[in-house]
């Protein structure tokens, strides 16, 4: 499976790469610039987005975008809508989570640090074959 990781913390994102790749034989391709989000989503090579909440610095035609604006921006895009999206934050609280996965349009919301990475290679598994997950939010502890 062909993911694209959108997160701006590169040695955190670079660690994320290589396990993910390591643990699921997948191939990971790491960004924060809104621009190779939508170069890859649409050109076809994502099979997957998983996506930061929080991408200070990161720009959109002008204007400075979170993963929760990247997020919404490439599912109301009819080439793009059906990419399966996981959001990760480290600062999701029980009570806000439901409204990031609102305002997003995200298919999953997993909170960071990811400790058990087979599970959550199970989880986009599951995503990108379209399968339902039984819970709306994912811890990733």
């Amino acid at each position: 499976m062909n993911i694209l990781l959108v997160e701006d913390d590169y040695l955190l994102g670079r660690s994320t790469a290589r396990l993910i790749e390591k643990l699921g034989e997948h191939r990971v391709r790491l960004t924060h610039k809104a621009a190779d989000v939508f170069k890859y989503c649409q050109s076809g090579w994502s099979d997957l987005v998983i996506m930061d909440v929080n991408l200070p610095g990161t720009f959109w035609q002008g204007q400075e975008v979170s993963g929760i604006d990247l997020c919404r921006l490439l599912k109301l895009q009819p080439q793009t809508t059906h990419l399966p999206v996981v959001l990760l934050t480290a600062y999701a609280m029980k009570d806000n989570e439901l409204q990031m996965l609102n305002d997003s349009l995200a298919n999953y919301l997993c909170t960071k640090p990811i400790i058990d990475y087979e599970a959550f290679l199970h989880l986009l598994e599951q995503l990108q074959r379209g399968e339902d997950v039984e819970e709306l939010t994912a811890s990733a502890s």
